[in-house]
């Protein structure tokens, strides 16, 4: 009779516990490089998600429920990707966010979508990581054929003749160059050079003297800052002063800090806003609070995507959308969702519609600064 009682009173405390309890905390993913050469992308994205997942729990949850944002780091490396989004099937995720480099989500798309997982990639940008077929794969950045038709109006804007495009075979990078190519050919620009560099070197003044062999007016590397900066520093130490521009790879700070201001100036690449150009009442409302918690602005506009893909995350989860296939469907119908980098909406590949690249220029002092339309 004594078990009998507490069996009774274990059911009626239970029956007092809100349903919402009993279901337990919404776990979201997030995959990001926190080490390796891009960091600080990887530790601004966890800061803008924690910021939204936060504020998220501060009004209450959804629906009741607490949000538990699962990290994982993926080293801004392929195969360490692979291990993350293994880590992140098993861990319990209604889906995930990230990750930054198209190669790098590339390793983890196939995992993620036999888990069953809606995956949301943010910084990756290849034409093909839309072109599977997966349906549960959505990202919030462009792909790179609507750069490469920015990147060639760019060059047709500032009136380039002979160009030089130069990648470095990464999935991102070798896709813009080659999308900008055949638009450039098309469009009866003449492409004067085209090669890899090897990314992670340190001295490219052998590329650097190959691409001044060619005679271009123009070089395009599309590939990220890192290499970007070197390039800059040492054609500025060669004494070549062809212009030189990128894709939105190059979108971010330390470019200016490994080329040096000097050799940096007059630099310029085509990228979504930066944050501090992005107006939308979201967005100064987003980085208001992001900069009293953290005592500064985001570095690149890459992680402001992650928490655009919490967002649309959060939304598909208020409708009632809590199985991968039902907020997939209500995603592809999406258009016109206040966001932190503008408005919101997926096609039925799982790309981003709209338009949102803008040039930006290195001025003397080492800033970007956003060029007139």
């Amino acid at each position: 009779m004594k078990a009998l009682g507490r069996w009774i009173g274990a059911l009626a405390l239970t029956l007092l516990v809100p349903v919402a309890a009993l279901a337990g905390d919404i776990k979201v993913g997030l995959m990001c490089p926190l080490t390796g050469k891009w960091a600080s992308e990887g530790l601004d994205m966890k800061n803008i998600v924690t910021l939204l997942v936060d504020d998220v729990n501060a009004k209450g949850g959804i629906k009741g429920r607490k949000v538990q944002l699962v990290v994982e780091d993926d080293a801004g490396d392929p195969r360490t990707a692979a291990l993350a989004a293994q880590k992140l099937a098993s861990a319990g995720v209604v889906a995930v966010i990230g990750t930054y480099g198209s190669a790098v989500t590339e390793a983890s798309q196939s995992i993620l979508d036999e888990a069953e997982l809606v995956q949301i990639g943010t910084g990756s940008t290849s034409v093909r990581l839309t072109e599977k077929g997966l349906q549960l794969f959505f990202r919030t950045c462009p792909r790179d054929d609507a750069q490469g038709n920015s990147a060639a109006e760019a060059i047709k804007k500032g009136g380039y003749k002979a160009v030089a495009l130069l990648h470095d075979n990464s999935s991102y990078a070798k896709g813009l160059a080659e999308e900008t190519k055949a638009v450039l050919e098309k469009a009866g620009t003449k492409v004067v050079f085209y090669d890899a560099l090897t990314p992670g070197e340190r001295d490219y003044t052998a590329i650097l003297t190959k691409l001044k062999a060619a005679n271009p007016d123009l070089v395009f590397f599309t590939g990220y800052y890192p290499e970007t900066g070197m390039l800059l520093r040492q054609k500025k130490e060669m004494g070549w002063n062809v212009p030189m521009m990128g894709g939105d790879a190059a979108n971010h700070q330390d470019l200016v800090k490994i080329a040096g201001t000097e050799a940096a100036t007059g630099y310029f690449f085509i990228s979504p806003p930066l944050p501090q150009d992005m107006d939308t009442p979201e967005a100064k409302e987003f980085l208001k609070a992001f900069k009293a918690k953290y005592n500064t602005v985001p570095v690149s506009v890459w992680a402001v995507l992650a928490g655009d893909a919490f967002k649309v995350i959060e939304g598909a989860l208020e409708a009632g959308k809590d199985t991968p296939k039902a907020m997939a469907a209500w995603l592809k119908e999406l258009k016109g969702m206040p966001g932190l980098s503008g408005n919101l909406g997926f096609n039925a590949k799982g790309d981003r519609v709209g338009e949102f690249y803008r040039t930006y220029k290195v001025d003397a002092t080492g800033n970007f600064v956003l060029q007139p339309k």
